[in-house]
C-alpha cells in the first residue's frame, strides 16, 4: 500500500475495549487522546459497565463510543434515560447493533427500531454507527444484512464493519455496498495485532463482549493468529491496498479491535507509523 494511504488509515483509527477491571488505566496510560475509543456491551452483564466506563473515559478527556446493542434496551424509557445519561457525559457518538443478548431484554429485537426512536427523541447524537458484515454473518443471509445497511442509512451517520481476514471479500462487500447506494462512511474493522494465547485467556475471562463472541463463533480464525507467518494487520491492510483507498471505497478509517491488549495495538500502529515516516 502506498505510504500516504497507509498512513492516512493510521491517522484515523478508533480502539474497541472491552470494559474489564484494568480497562480504564490501560486507556489513560496508552491511548492518545485523538484517538477515539468504542467501550463493547455485554449480554450478560447488561449496560452498566459500558455506560460507567465512558463517563470515567469521557471525565478524563477521551473521545468514547459507547457501545448500545438494541437487544440490551427494555423499552423508550429505558433509551431515554440511556441517551440523557451519555449526553451529560458529553458523548455525542454512539454505535447501535443489534447484538447478542438472547432473549431481548424487552422489545428491540434489532438497531433499526431503536434507530427510529432516537429520532423521535430529537436526535440527541450526532454521529450513530451501524453494523457491517464484510464475512458472512453467522445467522443472517449477506443480502439481507446488506440490505439492513440500507435501511438504516437515513438513520445512522456511519458503518463499522465486523472482522475480515480476507482482503477479497473487505473489497467485494465494499463494491456491493457503494453498488446498492449505501453511501455511509465505512469504518473497517480489523483485528489488532493479537497474539492467540491472549486472546484466548480474554475469551475465557470475559466471554462476554460482543467481539469476543463473535470470534468465537469462528473458531478457524484462532488458528489465523496461531500459524506461523499467519494473520497480521500490516499485511492484510497491503493487500487490501485497492479496497481501502479507491475514492469510491468511501472508507474513513480503521476500526481496531484490540480485545484488550490495548498497549499492544497503539504499540503497533506507532511503531508502523515511524517505518512508514521513513
Amino acid at each position: 500500500m502506498a505510504a500516504t494511504g497507509l498512513r492516512a488509515l493510521l491517522d484515523s483509527v478508533r480502539y474497541e475495549v472491552l470494559p474489564a477491571g484494568a480497562t480504564e488505566d490501560k486507556v489513560l496510560a496508552h491511548v492518545p487522546r485523538d484517538v477515539v475509543v468504542t467501550v463493547t456491551a455485554s449480554p450478560v452483564k447488561g449496560l452498566e459497565p459500558t455506560l460507567a466506563l465512558t463517563e470515567r473515559l469521557a471525565a478524563h478527556g477521551h473521545r468514547v463510543v459507547p457501545h448500545v446493542p438494541a437487544r440490551l434496551l427494555r423499552d423508550e424509557v429505558h433509551l431515554k434515560e440511556v441517551s440523557d445519561r451519555l449526553r451529560e457525559s458529553g458523548v455525542d457518538d454512539v454505535f447501535v447493533p443489534a447484538g447478542d443478548a438472547d432473549p431481548p431484554a424487552g422489545a428491540y429485537e434489532g438497531a433499526l427500531p431503536v434507530l427510529r426512536a432516537l429520532g423521535e427523541l430529537g436526535s440527541p447524537f450526532a454521529r450513530v454507527g451501524v453494523t457491517g458484515y464484510p464475512e458472512s454473518h453467522p445467522l443472517i443471509h449477506d443480502d439481507i444484512t446488506i440490505q439492513s445497511m440500507w435501511d438504516k442509512r437515513e438513520h445512522a451517520t456511519y458503518v463499522v464493519s465486523n472482522l475480515c481476514f480476507d482482503p477479497r471479500v473487505l473489497g467485494e462487500w465494499i463494491v456491493r455496498l457503494r453498488r446498492r447506494d449505501v453511501t455511509l462512511p465505512v469504518h473497517v474493522g480489523v483485528a489488532g495485532p493479537v497474539q492467540r494465547a491472549k486472546l484466548l485467556a480474554m475469551a475465557t475471562k470475559i466471554g462476554v463482549g460482543e467481539s469476543t463472541r463473535f470470534l468465537t463463533k469462528h473458531p478457524s480464525w484462532f488458528v489465523r493468529f496461531a500459524a506461523p507467518g499467519g494473520y497480521a494487520p500490516e499485511r492484510l491492510l497491503t493487500r487490501a491496498e485497492q479496497a481501502l483507498t479507491a475514492p469510491s471505497a468511501g472508507v474513513a478509517g480503521l476500526h481496531l479491535f484490540t480485545f484488550n491488549q490495548i498497549a499492544e495495538t497503539e504499540r503497533w500502529r506507532r511503531e508502523l507509523r515511524d517505518r512508514l515516516d521513513g
